[in-house]
């Protein structure tokens, strides 16, 4: 009887915590069947809300749930950052095709070839800089390119048909020429000092040498390129010379000058341009001798042809000290032009005589230019070559 009793206890409590371990499991699914059905309910809410699905501070999502959040984020994060760049490259495209120089050239960007350090100064060392990035080439012929194209969308503008090199080669002088020329007469109180006009106009001249250098020796369309340069030294002593404004102030216009002054004294490296502004400035000095003869001294535009006169004998002096001698050692000149820029700066000194009344220094000057050509022909062979009345002339 008591082993039954036993028996009957124990089956009892086995019964008893059956019934709690079922009804333990019944309490835990029906909460976790409650829990999932409010975390629906607040992802729809969320979702209906445009808000995203955010867990409550109170309930916190499952671990999977977190994950998948966080990669959504990233993978959101970079998408913006990747649209944020096609963004500003299609910016930089744009820019790049409306012709923006700035975009190409940085207002900070430094000018690795110290182009404009010897401006304003007479060295009797040959001022030249070999030096030519590649890099900074292409985007002056990209950015020459872009301005012709707007320039030739007037049909009636093309002068030559692109065929041969030779052709290709003149196309690429003239707009060469021509951008450097609208670069010069586009120099304002604003921008006289801009690193940006630096570059694009040390690009310029380096490329129109080149060029020349280039093409001089094949010795064809000899006539095409002279008008081109020609056209060239006129168009830049004419901004030299001719450059003021009305609301310039007269120390920034002599800046500007003086920075003409330069371009034209570094493209006057090549013998075949340099003769020729040679020629062209001391017939210039002839005619403002003229000018300056019959102008009344109070009139307003006595001192700008003043600075000009003094502008055009210094540069021959930069000139002649720079570069005669090389063109001597290099038998690039040409005899026939050189006797006739030496009678014609002679003949500049006989109109400068004139004025000496009115200022002695401009013929003082000059003697000193006829001087220092005298002393190079004569440490050279040049002498030799001259015709007996232009050498008796010039020592006389």
């Amino acid at each position: 009887m008591q082993e039954r009793g036993k028996m009957e206890t124990e089956n009892s409590k086995k019964s008893e915590s059956s019934e709690k371990l079922k009804m333990a499991i019944a309490v835990a699914l029906l909460k976790s069947k409650l829990l999932l059905q409010k975390n629906n309910s607040s992802n729809n809410h969320n979702t209906n809300n445009g808000a995203g699905a955010v867990s409550s501070s109170a309930d916190p999502p499952p671990p999977n749930s977190r994950s998948d959040d966080h990669d959504s984020l990233k993978w959101k994060r970079k998408a913006k950052e990747r649209k944020r760049e096609i963004l500003r490259l299609q910016e930089d495209l744009k820019l790049a095709e409306d012709g923006m120089q700035y975009d190409l050239f940085p207002q900070n960007a430094a000018c690795k070839c110290y182009f404009y350090d010897n401006m304003g100064i007479l060295s009797d060392k040959q001022l030249e800089d070999r030096r030519f990035n590649d890099v900074l080439r292409r985007r002056f012929l990209r950015q020459v390119r872009i301005k012709e194209r707007k320039r030739r969308r007037d049909a009636s503008f093309k002068q030559h048909v692109p065929g041969t090199n030779s052709d290709n080669e003149i196309e690429q002088l003239s707009s060469s020429v021509d951008f450097l020329v609208e670069l010069c007469d586009a120099i304002s109180p604003t921008n006289v000092e801009d690193q940006a006009f630096k570059n694009w106009s040390h690009q310029a001249v380096d490329f129109i040498l080149m060029t020349l250098k280039a093409m001089l020796p094949v010795g064809d369309n000899r006539e095409i390129i002279e008008g081109i340069i020609s056209g060239l030294v006129m168009r830049l002593l004419r901004r030299m010379c001719n450059g003021s404004h009305a609301d310039d102030s007269q120390h920034t216009e002599s800046n500007a000058c003086f920075y003409v002054q330069h371009l034209i004294r570094k493209l006057g490296s090549e013998a075949y341009v340099g003769q020729r502004i040679i020629l062209s400035v001391s017939q210039g000095i002839c005619t403002a001798a003229e000018s300056l003869l019959f102008m009344d001294p109070f009139d307003d535009a006595f001192p700008n042809m003043h600075n000009c006169m003094y502008m055009m004998i210094q540069l021959i002096q930069f000139l002649v000290s720079d570069y005669l001698l090389n063109w001597s050692e290099k038998e690039d000149l040409e005899m026939g032009l050189f006797e006739d820029w030496v009678s014609s700066l002679l003949h500049a000194r006989k109109a400068l005589e004139i004025l000496e009344s009115r200022n002695g220094l401009y013929v003082l000057y000059i003697d000193r230019v006829i001087g220092d050509v005298a002393k190079k022909a004569g440490q050279s062979s040049l002498l030799q070559r001259l015709k007996p009345n232009v050498c008796f002339s010039l020592f006389s």
